[in-house]
């Protein structure tokens, strides 16, 4: 039954069907074999699975992202960063990396943060003078960051896939996703000083910069107030995710003052078709999923890595492989969902802790997202910036060392993944 679905996925992706539309396909083939599980149960699995109380954060913490930085704040971000930093090296694509780690204290979204800053941001730099390709290989990477600075969303659906407490998972990626972010602004000083990228050279004005600051402080207050709520238990993840959006409405009506009905419109429309694409990649996910466990595949898998590999550290170097691989391929949310129940057992069997392993998978996955052939920041930024994907990928391949550096001492160092 498992062969057979997972035939069918495989097929499915290779003509390009969504990967959610593969998974339920896939699915529904594999139980169509065999006589032992009525076809029923696909319905029921799907529903089942997007029941759940956590997953109410979603299209909170997505409405924030979009209340905070759909009017000026972005803009007013983006131009204190620039102010501060933009006159350094490599400044002004230093400024696109503080900015995506940043947005990643509103929002949890990749995809969003490679859109809305990337958008702002690429034709700036190519003006300046910035490669089209360096600018979006800068963005492309950067964006992913989101996804580990609290609220994330992946690491909600490793929680939901997992047993995991969000809380914990949420500490846990806060001090890998600060390395990311000073090793790509590292990456940004040195290209941009051994190629003499230009630099901002407006003076600096500290009645301006208080100004920005104290405009932009109630956006850099919230990432602050969530992981302050998260560590004391003060809420729970559901419950922070509903009063970080009640907090990005105050803000932008009482202090703002540009929240319109147009806009907020907009950011209804945007939380709701982004959350319907995530719950929907989870519902056909659990079903495959559950023909995966049913036939104790996970179990099988751990048993024969056991035994081949042995040592953990082994262990580890081939999870990191399977999900790097496996992320080039298939949408995060959904390979999420679809490796968790086969490495949380072979996690154990290594001596790693479930929360450790679910931030290494999303630094896996996050990889994946500006990796061809399926990388979507890739594609997205490259598309801002009007370049070929080959250009930018040339010009990645710095951030890639630096992603798989902090890879590397995410899976070896448990230390690393606070909490």
């Amino acid at each position: 039954m498992s062969a057979v679905a997972l035939l069918i996925f495989a097929l499915a992706a290779i003509a390009a069907i969504p990967i959610a539309h593969a998974l339920v396909l896939a699915a529904i083939g594999g139980i169509l074999t065999s006589d032992r599980v009525p076809l029923s149960l696909v319905v029921e699995q799907m529903v089942s699975q997007v029941q759940s109380f956590p997953l109410i954060a979603i299209p909170f913490f997505i409405l924030t992202g979009a209340l905070m930085m759909g009017g000026r704040l972005g803009k007013t971000l983006i131009d204190l960063l620039t102010t501060l930093i933009g006159r350094f090296h490599g400044g002004p694509a230093q400024v696109g990396v503080l900015s995506s780690t940043l947005f990643g204290g509103v929002s949890g979204s990749a995809v969003a943060d490679a859109s809305a800053i990337g958008s702002m941001l690429i034709p700036w730099q190519k003006k300046l003078g910035y490669p089209g390709g360096f600018s979006a290989a800068t963005l492309a990477s950067a964006a992913t960051i989101d996804i580990l600075i609290p609220p994330s969303i992946p690491l909600i659906i490793f929680a939901l896939a997992s047993g995991a407490s969000i809380g914990s998972l949420f500490l846990a990626g806060i001090l890998p996703g600060l390395m990311l972010c000073f090793g790509f602004m590292a990456v940004c000083y040195f290209v941009g000083r051994a190629k003499n990228y230009p630099r901002e050279t407006r003076p600096i004005s500290v009645g301006v910069v208080l100004r920005e600051v104290g405009y932009a402080s109630p956006a850099l207050l919230l990432p602050v107030i969530i992981v302050i709520f998260l560590r004391f238990g003060i809420a729970t993840p559901t419950e922070v995710s509903i009063i970080s959006t009640l907090y990005a409405g105050v803000v932008s009506v009482l202090l703002y003052r540009d929240l319109t009905l147009v806009r907020l419109k907009a950011a209804l429309l945007e939380s709701g078709l982004a959350t319907g694409v995530v719950l929907l990649v989870i519902m056909a996910s659990s079903a495959m999923g559950w023909i995966i466990t049913f036939e104790q595949l996970p179990v099988a898998f751990a048993e024969f890595a056991k035994n081949t590999l042995q040592d953990p550290w082994l262990i580890i170097l081939a999870m990191n492989l399977i999900m790097l691989v496996a992320g080039m391929f298939i949408d995060l949310p959904a390979a999420v969902l679809l490796l968790t129940p086969i490495f949380v057992p072979l996690a154990a069997m290594a001596g790693m802790d479930t929360v450790q392993l679910g931030v290494m998978m999303v630094v896996n996955l996050a990889i994946g997202l500006y990796t061809p052939p399926v990388g979507t920041t890739l594609f997205i930024t490259s598309s801002i910036a009007k370049v070929k994907i080959g250009e930018t990928v040339r010009a990645m391949t710095p951030f890639y060392l630096v992603a798989l550096a902090v890879l590397l001492l995410m899976s070896y160092v448990p230390a690393l993944t606070i909490r």
